[in-house]
């Protein structure tokens, strides 16, 4: 690759705080990064509206029982991937809904290596096995917007049915220009050049858990700020969902755990058998309100 074409990319050009990086205190070289991050987070407020309206597409796609999926090479995979894995526990959300694409696969994890992100074989097998199509959604992660593992993903996909939500830190980018719906993340170019694990990363990482978070939102699993969806399977998380139900059925923690026995761990049923209702009737009124638990309460004691 030629200088030219490696300045031609934003995140690859010099940015204003590196000359002389190599040379200064360490603390001022740790000012200058900090400042880097913070600096780039400044493109997320332009791509709220984008946000909002991909986080209606995963909603769609997770309500009606069709996939959400991830996928990305690299640091940028590595983003998508922390976002994917914290669905279940979080929302609830069964993990052979969100399946991950990453470069390299499970091998790439321990040791990435850049060769994988340049195969588009390995791309559409990883298609094949996530079997997306007509109805899911995949949310494609690149910092250049040009990886080809993760444009070969967002190409098959659209071939095989899926959406594309494109995330990407480059405007114009061909990542960007394919998706059924576009966030550009422009960071500009980083303090170390063409280290996008950085600030772009960074801006992916709230990117994605605002996405995700809106989305956990639109589905119900969220009520006053508490998550009335996770799932329950250690102490700890235990210990919080006693908590949620008694903190919104007003119920005490022996009477919470009791509803949650009831309920088999689920949150959302627990809180209404808490407050009054049977568990046929909990579960009655969730599959009313498609799993909202505000109109569930409203409706259980009128």
């Amino acid at each position: 690759m030629t200088a030219a074409a490696v300045t031609s990319r934003a995140t690859e050009e010099r940015h204003n705080s590196a000359p002389g990086i190599h040379a200064v205190s360490p603390r001022e070289a740790l000012a200058r990064l900090h400042a880097g991050h913070l600096s780039s987070l400044d493109c997320l407020d332009a791509a709220l509206p984008d946000l909002e309206r991909a986080a209606a597409r995963a909603a769609h796609s997770l309500r009606s029982g069709h996939k959400l999926a991830y996928a990305g090479a690299g640091s940028s995979g590595l983003m998508a991937l922390a976002d994917c894995l914290e669905l279940a526990g979080t929302y609830g959300i069964a993990p052979a809904q969100t399946p991950m694409l990453f470069a390299g696969g499970d091998a790439a994890l321990h040791h990435m290596t850049g060769a994988v992100e340049d195969d588009p074989a390995l791309a559409l097998a990883d298609l094949d096995a996530a079997g997306l199509g007509p109805g899911d959604t995949v949310i494609c992660v690149s910092a250049s917007g040009r990886t080809p593992y993760t444009l070969e993903i967002a190409q098959g996909a659209q071939a095989r049915g899926a959406q594309v939500i494109g995330l990407a830190n480059v405007a114009g980018s061909a990542l960007l220009s394919r998706a059924d719906i576009a966030i550009a993340l422009e960071t500009g170019p980083e303090v170390i050049a063409g280290s996008t694990r950085m600030a772009a990363g960074s801006a992916q990482k709230i990117a994605l858990n605002l996405l995700s978070t809106l989305t956990g939102i639109r589905l119900g699993h969220v009520h006053d700020g508490l998550m009335v969806n996770l799932t329950a399977d250690n102490g700890k998380l235990r210990a919080r969902a006693i908590a949620i139900v008694s903190a919104i059925s007003g119920s005490d923690p022996a009477r919470s755990e009791d509803a949650l026995g009831a309920a088999q761990g689920a949150v959302k049923p627990a809180i209404l058998i808490a407050a009054g209702a049977d568990p046929a009737r909990a579960h009655a009124l969730l599959e009313q309100t498609q799993g909202h638990l505000a109109p569930a309460l409203e409706a259980l004691h009128r």
